[in-house]
């Protein structure tokens, strides 16, 4: 990882990536933080999680509270002092065809309303679902550490007029999420995010719909030592690379400029936009490959501190130790 320009901004993931296997960010890790703020670098925590989510782990750790904290994969900004940046909306319409148009996935599915309160808390009802069996077998940790927040509306389409709408969440097994990917990602009104390359398996829509403008974007984060696949669908056009690029172009940073950590698909656009990269050794292995192709430089694991390392070898101005 040479450095032909001055490191301004790191974006970092936060699951896989920043936080280790007991969900809190290390010593070493926080340290690697505070010393890029007082070398004048910004930091950005980019994280598919929502932001009161998000901030349960941030919140205490002593990082400067106008650092940016991009979550729901991009359709909301904050900083880490939960002041409003930027927040995009899925539309009512859209999310009412969604809903429909997987109708045999609603049982996996779940809501996301942005409802953070001035202490960057959410209120119960951020977060609906039809029925909570499915998704307790598959993310049961999540479920039983929201649950202040979990409303259950049947049928959920009722809830889709409130305030705040965000994000949809659909989580199962890799297999299964994929068949739901495949549904989606056939017709034009849904653009999958840095996706490439499908498996033969999978849809690709080459040559149709080409004059249809995509209502939603759809992230996909996957943890094969879990057997787990989560689908996020977005407004059109959010992503986290998006959010880091509008949010580096308000502060004079360019592109070069940044370094971008991330261990998963949903921060394929972040790698991709970031004048460095670095994709974590617990990455998906499908991953990797693109990851090696696109010449972006392997770290370590999030159990190794993987963001420490990255982050001390660019502010030293020395190759990532992979490439000695």
């Amino acid at each position: 990882m040479g450095k032909s320009h001055r490191l301004r901004m790191v974006a970092v993931d936060m699951d896989g990536t920043l936080l280790g296997p007991d969900g809190q960010v290390s010593a070493r890790n926080l340290a690697a933080l505070k010393s890029a703020e007082q070398a004048g670098v910004e930091v950005v925590v980019a994280t598919g999680r929502r932001h009161s989510y998000a901030m349960k782990v941030l919140r205490g750790l002593g990082l400067g509270e106008e650092n940016g904290l991009i979550s729901s994969n991009g359709a909301v900004v904050r900083t880490l002092g939960a002041r409003l940046v930027k927040r995009t909306l899925l539309e009512e319409e859209t999310a009412k065809w969604l809903v429909g148009h997987m109708d045999e996935f609603r049982r996996s599915l779940l809501v996301t309303f942005d409802r953070v309160q001035a202490d960057g808390d959410d209120v119960h009802g951020a977060l609906v679902v039809e029925e909570m069996e499915e998704l307790n077998g598959s993310i049961s940790r999540w479920m039983a550490a929201n649950e202040p927040y979990i409303e259950r509306v049947v049928p959920m389409e009722h809830a889709l007029g409130r305030e705040g709408l965000i994000q949809m969440m659909l989580c199962g097994t890799i297999e299964r999420m994929r068949e739901a990917e495949a549904k989606l990602l056939g017709d034009p009104k849904v653009l999958g995010v840095g996706l490439t390359p499908l498996r033969r398996s999978e849809v690709r829509r080459e040559g149709t719909g080409a004059d249809l403008a995509p209502e939603a974007a759809l992230h996909r984060t996957e943890y094969p030592e879990r057997n787990l696949s989560i689908v996020d669908l977005l407004p059109a056009g959010c992503s986290k690379g998006g959010a880091v690029l509008s949010l580096a172009e308000s502060r004079g940073i360019d592109p070069v400029e940044i370094l971008a950590i991330g261990d998963n698909w949903n921060d394929v656009s972040m790698l991709e936009m970031a004048g460095q990269a670095v994709l974590m050794a617990n990455a998906p292995e499908d991953l990797k490959d693109v990851g090696a192709a696109r010449g972006w430089v392997m770290g370590r694991r999030h159990t190794e501190d993987g963001v420490a390392v990255a982050l001390e070898a660019a502010l030293a101005e020395e190759p990532h130790p992979s490439l000695v």
